[in-house]
C-alpha cells in the first residue's frame, strides 16, 4: 500500500532565486515530487510544497533545512513575514495510507536529526507538541528570530524540545510539526493603509474572537495593505466564510477586497464548497462536476453496470484467501459508508424552507462528517498495513536481540488504527442520532442505516483492538487502551 505525506517547508528567502533553487535541488530524492514552489520578496520567505512516501520525505526535509543552514543567514535577513530560523517551519501532513499520529512520529524523528546533524535547535507544533502552549505557532516565534535569541538561555518556556538551549549563530530555530492541510490565503484591500489590514486580522483571528479555525496577520505587501490568514481546518471554517468576514470588517473603514491569493495548494474541495456558498446551486455536490464524474467513471467507481461495479473489487478482496484486507478494513469501510449516509440525509434537508433553522447544525454535521469519512476511507487501507508490519516485525525480531521491543511497536500500531476507527465510527453515531429530528423524516430509514453500520463498524474495529492486546507485553499500555475500548463499546 502506497503512503503519502505532504510537507510544506518555509524557508526565510524569497528574493534569491539561486538560493530557492538549491534548496530545492537538496531535498530531491527517488520517491518526492515537487509540486509547488513559491516565492514573495516582501515576506521575504518562500514555500515549498513536497508530497511523498513516509520515509524518502523526511530525509528529503533534513536536508532541506541543512542547505537553508548553509545559505540564509539571519542576522542579516528582513521581511514582512515573522521567523525564527532559515528552515522556519516544517510541518508533516497526512494524505494517504498514515494517520497524524504517524506523522507526529515524524516530526519528532526529524526535529532529533535536525539538531544532531545541523546543531539546529527544534521545537515541536501542533500534533507534535509536547505541551500545549507549543500547539501554536506563534506562541513559539514570539519575538522572532531576535527575541528567541536573547532569551533561549535563561527562560524556561523557550528551551527546545531537541537540542541545547542556544540557537544556531545564523539559522537560528526550526519549528517541526504535523498538522491538517492548511490553506495560506491573503486577501489585498483597496489601500495602502496597512493598520486597517491589522485591525481586520485581528478581527477576523480566532484568538480574538473571530473565526474557529483563522490565524490572521496584517502587512504591506506591494504597496497595498493585506489580510494575511492560515486556515487550518478549511472543512469547518471554509475559505469564502473567511473571505466574507474580510470583506464585512473592511466595509467599516471605507475600504474593499481587490483581490485575494492562495500560496501553495488547496483541495479541490476547498473550492467546490466556496463555488456552492456563492452561486447558492440548491442540488450541489462534487459529483456535478464534469471532471470528478468523469474520473470516478473512468477509474470504475460508477460503471455502466451500476454501483456494484464500485463496491465489487472491495468484496472480492475480502473474500480472497488472504489476510489482508479483513475485518479492520471492513469494519472502517463501514464507518465510511455510515458516514457517507448520514452527509446525504443531512445535505438534502439543508437549505428546504422546512429546515432553515437548523441551517448552522447540518452544515456543521456535514463539515464534520466529510472529515470522518475521509478519515475512515484511510482506515481500510491503514489497518491491512498495520498487520503486514506486524508480520515484518515478526519476522524481524527472529534476527534481533530485541524481539519483544520489535513486536510490540508493530502491535501498538497495530492497535492504534481499529482504535481510531471505532472512535470516529462512534462520533458518525452520535451525529446520525442528532440528525432524526433535523431532518426529512423520509429518510429515517437511511439514519437507521447509518447507525447500524457505524455500531458494526466500532464492535468489529474493537474486536481487532483486543486481539492486538492480547500479544502485547506492554501491560500499562494494553490496561490504557482497554480503558478507551470500554467507553467507546456498544451497548
Amino acid at each position: 500500500m502506497s503512503t503519502l505525506v505532504e510537507c510544506v517547508p518555509n524557508f526565510s528567502e524569497g528574493r534569491d532565486k539561486a538560493k530557492v533553487d538549491a534548496i530545492i535541488e537538496a531535498m530531491k530524492m527517488d520517491g518526492v515530487y515537487l509540486l509547488d514552489r513559491e516565492m514573495d520578496a516582501d515576506h521575504n520567505r518562500c514555500v515549498i510544497t513536497l508530497v511523498g512516501e513516509r520515509e524518502p520525505i523526511q530525509e528529503a526535509a533534513i536536508r532541506g533545512v541543512g542547505k537553508a543552514a548553509e545559505l540564509i543567514d539571519l542576522n542579516v535577513h528582513q521581511g514582512a513575514h515573522p521567523r525564527m530560523g532559515a528552515a522556519d517551519v516544517v510541518p508533516f501532513i497526512p494524505i494517504e495510507g498514515v494517520t497524524i499520529e504517524d506523522c507526529v512520529a515524524m516530526a519528532r524523528h526529524v526535529g532529533a536529526e535536525i539538531w544532531k546533524r545541523y546543531q539546529i535547535p527544534v521545537y515541536l507544533y501542533e500534533a507534535a507538541a509536547a505541551t500545549p502552549e507549543r500547539q501554536n505557532l506563534e506562541n513559539i516565534r514570539r519575538g522572532q528570530f531576535e527575541g528567541i535569541r536573547a532569551e533561549i538561555a535563561t527562560n524556561p518556556a523557550r528551551k527546545p524540545d531537541f537540542g541545547d538551549p542556544k540557537v544556531h549563530p545564523t539559522a537560528g530555530a526550526t519549528v517541526v510539526g504535523a498538522r491538517k492541510f492548511l490553506i495560506a490565503y491573503n486577501v489585498f484591500l483597496s489601500t495602502p493603509d496597512v493598520q486597517i489590514a491589522k485591525n481586520i486580522a485581528k478581527a477576523v483571528r480566532f484568538s480574538n474572537g473571530g473565526l474557529r479555525f483563522v490565524k490572521g496577520a496584517g502587512f504591506l505587501v506591494r504597496g497595498q495593505a493585506q489580510v494575511s490568514m492560515n486556515l487550518t481546518d478549511f472543512e469547518q471554517t471554509p475559505i469564502h466564510r473567511a473571505f466574507e468576514l474580510v470583506k464585512r470588517e473592511a466595509a467599516r473603514y471605507g475600504v474593499s477586497p481587490i483581490s485575494s491569493e492562495i500560496v501553495g495548494l488547496i483541495p479541490k474541495k476547498a473550492l467546490e464548497s466556496a463555488a456552492e456558498w456563492f452561486l447558492q446551486v440548491e442540488n450541489f455536490d462534487s459529483s456535478l462536476i464534469l471532471e470528478n464524474r468523469l474520473s470516478a467513471v473512468m477509474g470504475g467507481k460508477v460503471a455502466v453496470g451500476g454501483l456494484r461495479a464500485g463496491v465489487e473489487p472491495f468484496v472480492e478482496q475480502l473474500a480472497a484467501p488472504t489476510a489482508t484486507p479483513g475485518g479492520g478494513s471492513a469494519a472502517a469501510a463501514s464507518g465510511a459508508m455510515a458516514a457517507g449516509l448520514a452527509t446525504m440525509v443531512a445535505s438534502m434537508s439543508r437549505g428546504k424552507k422546512a429546515y432553515l433553522q437548523y441551517e448552522r447544525e447540518l452544515s456543521e454535521a456535514i463539515a464534520r462528517l466529510s472529515q470522518l469519512r475521509e478519515e475512515l476511507k484511510a482506515g481500510i487501507d491503514a489497518d491491512a498495513e498495520s498487520y503486514n508490519s506486524v508480520m515484518r516485525a515478526y519476522k524481524q525480531a527472529k534476527e534481533s536481540a530485541h524481539a519483544d521491543g520489535i513486536i510490540d511497536a508493530a502491535l501498538k500500531q497495530a492497535t492504534s488504527v481499529p482504535l481510531s476507527v471505532a472512535e470516529r465510527a462512534r462520533e458518525v453515531a452520535g451525529i446520525a442520532e442528532k440528525l432524526k429530528p433535523i431532518t426529512n423524516p423520509n429518510m429515517k430509514s437511511d439514519l437507521t442505516t447509518a447507525v447500524a453500520l457505524a455500531r458494526a463498524a466500532i464492535e468489529g474495529a474493537l474486536a481487532n483492538v483486543e486481539i492486538n492486546l492480547e500479544s502485547l507485553k506492554d501491560a500499562g499500555f494494553a490496561a490504557d487502551v482497554r480503558k478507551k475500548a470500554a467507553a467507546l463499546a456498544v451497548g
